[in-house]
């Protein structure tokens, strides 16, 4: 069979052009059973505003003033109530929550102290997003360049269990790229100081009119879409830089705390589009969209808040323009993740009737239920597209049931039938079903 490096060299290319041209149909890039799956996590912090979040029991989306957003896709969306973080062990509920979220798995002993529990390290496990994506990187119909991307929005630069929710492995935490310059670096391989930044495609331009002619219509028209999307970013962050836009300014009291500025909507859409238009490529089948960090101080200026995050979330429940606060940063989240949806819904499946979001299951998390009480039962989760078109609605699947289960059914999922994830104990009962 001819490998793809070889095919463009037969073409009169560089290598350069393989990012732009690796999820094409005429490159190889449906699986041997012609079906695609992708997995995203979206995270945001703090817990939730519960009397705001959870719809009644006809699902009615429009109904929850914070799921409000999610309303367009109806029909592609589930909501779960009743799953709970039981690990347990070492480490505050934030750390648990954040480190505990994906892995199922209890934090090692160590010397991090938070809030008034015993200290804790890292997570012992490997997180479900990594555990799928080296079940898809075994198999070749299955395997892409990075197999797993891992975006941050906002994320400070520290390394802590309040910052890390991916893990390759036990004492092995996986830091979000922050930067949408790094991304795009990472995705396509150009080193240019952000003042100077000139397009990918000069040097790449003729090359990809070129093979465009060797292509099908589906192809072309999917490979012109993704040139255009790339020149389209790089323009935006290039003014944006020389305009001084896109600089973090420096927290007043801890540089390495916080990252939040009134740029941040704007870093998250270039963050979205880039995680798109790399699942759209086959660069990744798995990926992670971390907003922010647990305990974080979050200023969102732009919603006109000027209080921290973690802080409003410690207010009493009576403290009406706190919740008010609250409700509107959580709306703002559900924003996000309806615009995540709705970029890949817009998105053409490549060889596939549909779209990208029917193949792709988005679960968004969160590592409280609700601020002020630091529980960690009745967790916010909610999932979008892919297994959700299964039995969308609202399902309130029992009291305080593992979040393991839920970990455990995305897994199956994907056909990666294993038997449990995490603490063995918190799968006794299998994988989650709802409806």
């Amino acid at each position: 069979m001819t490998s793809r490096r070889q095919f463009l060299r037969e073409l009169g290319i560089t290598a350069g052009a393989l990012p732009f041209l690796s999820g094409l149909q005429s490159f190889g890039a449906t699986t041997a059973s012609g079906k695609k799956q992708r997995l995203i996590f979206m995270f945001s912090p703090n817990g939730t505003v519960p009397a705001k979040f959870w719809p009644d029991e006809s699902g009615d989306l429009s109904q929850s003033s914070i799921l409000a957003p999610l309303a367009p896709f109806q029909g592609q969306t589930t909501v779960l109530k009743g799953i709970s973080n039981r690990v347990g062990g070492d480490g505050d509920s934030h750390m648990r929550g954040m480190s505990c979220l994906l892995t199922g798995a209890r934090l090692h002993p160590g010397n991090i102290q938070g809030g008034s529990d015993s200290p804790a390290g890292w997570a012992s496990g490997i997180s479900i997003d990594q555990e799928i994506k080296n079940f898809f990187q075994q198999n070749e119909a299955t395997r892409t360049r990075f197999g797993s991307l891992e975006i941050g929005v906002a994320v400070p630069d520290r390394a802590d269990p309040w910052t890390r929710m991916c893990y390759a492995g036990s004492n092995q935490p996986l830091a979000p790229l922050d930067d949408p310059y790094q991304m795009l670096n990472k995705l396509y391989g150009q080193s240019k100081d952000r003042e100077t930044y000139a397009s990918v495609l000069d040097s790449l331009g003729s090359d990809l009119k070129r093979v465009s002619k060797n292509l099908s219509a589906e192809d072309r028209s999917m490979l012109e879409q993704h040139m255009t999307l790339v020149e389209e970013m790089e323009r935006e962050m290039s003014a944006a830089a020389q305009a001084g836009e896109l600089v973090h300014p420096e927290p007043e009291l801890d540089p390495n705390i916080e990252l939040v500025n009134d740029n941040t909507p704007q870093l998250a859409r270039m963050q979205m589009d880039l995680l798109v238009n790399a699942m759209a490529n086959d660069m990744a089948r798995v990926g992670s969209l971390q907003f922010m960090r647990s305990v974080g101080q979050a200023r969102m200026r732009w919603l006109d808040i000027n209080e921290g995050h973690h802080s409003l979330s410690h207010e009493p429940d009576k403290n009406e323009d706190a919740q008010n606060k609250l409700e509107k940063i959580n709306i703002w989240f559900a924003e996000q993740l309806a615009y995540l949806a709705g970029k890949l819904q817009k998105t053409p499946e490549t060889g596939q009737p549909g779209n990208m979001l029917d193949h792709t299951t988005i679960v968004w998390v969160n590592e409280l239920g609700k601020g002020n009480s630091h529980t960690l039962n009745d967790l916010p989760i909610v999932i979008v597209g892919g297994e959700a078109t299964k039995n969308p609605g609202f399902h309130n699947v029992g009291s305080k049931i593992p979040h393991n289960r839920l970990l455990l059914s995305l897994a199956h999922s994907v056909g990666h039938n294993i038997h449990s994830f995490g603490e063995e104990k918190w799968c006794a009962d299998g994988a989650l079903k709802w409806g």
